[in-house]
């Protein structure tokens, strides 16, 4: 021992106030789990900001397969198009005509 024990006052101070730190620390967090509201909300909060970004990644998602089908379909019109002032239309007709002249014909045939 010291002659004077202000050595040993001082380090047992010392002791004593990191034990009210950790201590108090250990109650902040006791009480924070203890309440339920308040966790309860922070959970809340998360399982928003986890559904906005679901949400926005699906809407990408949908936006982007939009654009990809309005492209195919365009894709589409327009072969279907150029399909049209080829030789389908003339065939078309002609099935037309052919159609119509045997449908009168029959008419005709049912007169006599």
């Amino acid at each position: 021992m010291t002659g004077n024990g202000t050595g040993d006052t001082e380090a047992l101070r010392e002791e004593i106030r990191r034990t009210r730190v950790e201590l108090g620390e250990t109650m902040e967090a006791l009480a924070a789990k203890a309440d339920v509201k308040a966790r309860l909300r922070s959970s809340a909060e998360q399982a928003k900001g986890r559904m906005r970004e679901q949400a926005a990644q699906t809407v990408a998602r949908v936006r982007e397969q939009a654009a990809q089908g309005a492209g195919v379909a365009r894709e589409g019109a327009s072969t279907a198009g150029a399909g049209l002032r080829g030789p389908v239309p003339w065939a078309a007709v002609a099935a037309g005509a052919v159609a119509t002249m045997i449908v009168l014909l029959m008419v005709r045939g049912r007169r006599r």
